[in-house]
């Protein structure tokens, strides 16, 4: 025989504390079902175009059929031991990086200190030097990454013994910088100021132990 049972439902505000740790629990469990990343990957795009890179891509099927290509770019984390990000480009010199990453992003010496070292290096072999990064082994971080780099010169001179280390480090240090930035975004997403505010949007309610309703 059917029984009615009775409820008392609350919004997130009219929780306890501890039951409102419990449906901010429940609301991260499921919250990240979707792409946050790609504002950061977007900047990231951006970045790598004004320092030289021409990131590769790799094509995705979408459910419609059709065909997506998006960048080889990759990364696990946050708090395990060799999580990290990568990427997968070729490399050339770009005239006015150093200027033009500044303009981009005033604040961040980190861009800074690598759009300069590879300034330096290029400017060292006559602009000549060109790279290429690829990604091998089953993680992603920086040392995931397989670089090389070639001088390309019309008379065969070789490059700066330096060149390659200081093209590798620089691409390593990026793939370092992408990493700060997707934890950055992560760590804000899944804020409780932020988490309060989609639960609240989306007008969830929780019995008084902050479990769910519905």
């Amino acid at each position: 025989m059917p029984e009615i049972i009775e409820t008392t439902l609350y919004r997130l505000d009219e929780l306890s504390d501890d039951a409102k740790d419990k449906a901010r629990a429940w609301y991260r469990e499921g919250a990240f079902d979707y792409d946050w990343f790609e504002f950061v990957y977007d900047d990231f795009e951006r970045v790598s175009e004004i320092l030289g890179l021409r990131l590769k891509t790799r094509a995705v099927r979408l459910y419609g059929g059709g065909v997506r290509h998006k960048p080889c770019i990759w990364f696990q984390g946050f708090w395990s031991q060799g999580d990290g990000a990568c990427f997968e480009t070729f490399y050339s010199y770009r005239k006015e990086a150093p200027r033009r990453i500044r303009e981009h992003a005033p604040q961040d010496t980190e861009l800074y200190r690598i759009a300069d070292a590879l300034q330096a290096i290029q400017q060292r072999n006559f602009y000549q030097l060109h790279a290429e990064a690829s990604h091998s082994g089953h993680y992603y971080h920086e040392y995931c990454m397989s670089i090389s780099a070639e001088r390309d010169s019309a008379t065969w001179q070789d490059m700066t013994a330096d060149a390659e280390d200081t093209v590798l480090e620089a691409m390593r240090d990026l793939a370092r910088w992408l990493y700060r930035q997707l934890e950055i975004e992560y760590e804000h997403q899944t804020s409780d100021a932020v988490v309060d505010e989609s639960i609240e949007a989306m007008d969830y309610t929780f019995t008084a132990s902050g479990r769910r309703f519905g």
